[in-house]
């Protein structure tokens, strides 16, 4: 099982490795649903982590839609990346009309290379999840998608995160669950839904506010439980 723990300082990164935490999701502005980092603490961390460290691109947080402005923002960013020891970028794209926006993805894909590339949870805006998981399989650079199965916590929408795993197995990015879950009932939605990577932000915080720091006690604890599956 691989768990994914998301960062946003050099302290929490740091924590998140000594913790167990197989990757590490990069972003600012949490509470906003994740944010592109400052260039220097992409690098900051990069150079002091040795797991992999994918980083939000997501110039702002109105909409998943982007503008003209915004891709050459998103290609801008993109590139800085390239140059830093990050192993892939955290990415989303949508039309007006909720579906994927593939003009837009292709030149983010394009200047990605080489990253790893996670397709984040604008994925649960679409209109038609299933539809959508068809068109990121035109693109074998997708890794995976980050994903609650819709809006409402993943635990509460474990039937649709189930038919994204099993249409995964028969080729295509895998499915990275987030959203509501907790160390509690990890093991519970693991074996209901079938995912075998998960992805925990604020409930493995102190007072499980995502503006407080890791609890290492708890992502250890996580971590190892989830590590002996």
């Amino acid at each position: 099982m691989l768990l994914e723990v998301i960062a946003t300082t050099l302290q929490d990164a740091l924590a998140a490795e000594d913790c167990g935490a197989d990757r590490i999701e990069l972003i600012t502005a949490i509470t906003e649903g994740g944010l592109t980092p400052s260039i220097g603490i992409i690098e900051r961390v990069t150079d002091r982590v040795k797991i992999p460290v994918n980083v939000m691109i997501r110039p702002h947080s109105r909409t998943f839609v982007a503008d003209d402005e915004d891709l050459e923002t998103m290609l801008e960013d993109i590139n800085r990346i390239q140059d830093t020891g990050a192993a892939g970028v955290v990415l989303g794209p949508l039309t007006p009309e909720g579906t994927i926006d593939e003009r837009v993805l292709k030149q983010l894909l394009d200047a990605a290379g080489s990253l790893d590339i996670t397709y984040h949870r604008a994925f649960d805006e679409v209109k038609d999840q299933m539809a959508a998981y068809e068109v990121l399989c035109r693109y074998p650079q997708i890794s995976r998608i980050l994903t609650a199965g819709g809006t409402l916590p993943a635990p509460q929408s474990i039937p649709q995160i189930n038919r994204l795993v099993e249409r995964s197995r028969s080729g295509g990015p895998k499915i990275l669950a987030g959203y509501g879950l907790t160390p509690e009932t990890i093991l519970t939605f693991i074996r209901q839904s079938g995912v075998d990577e998960v992805h925990f932000g604020s409930s493995i915080r102190k007072g499980r506010s995502g503006l407080a720091p890791i609890d290492q006690d708890i992502l250890r604890s996580l971590a190892d439980e989830l590590h002996n599956l």
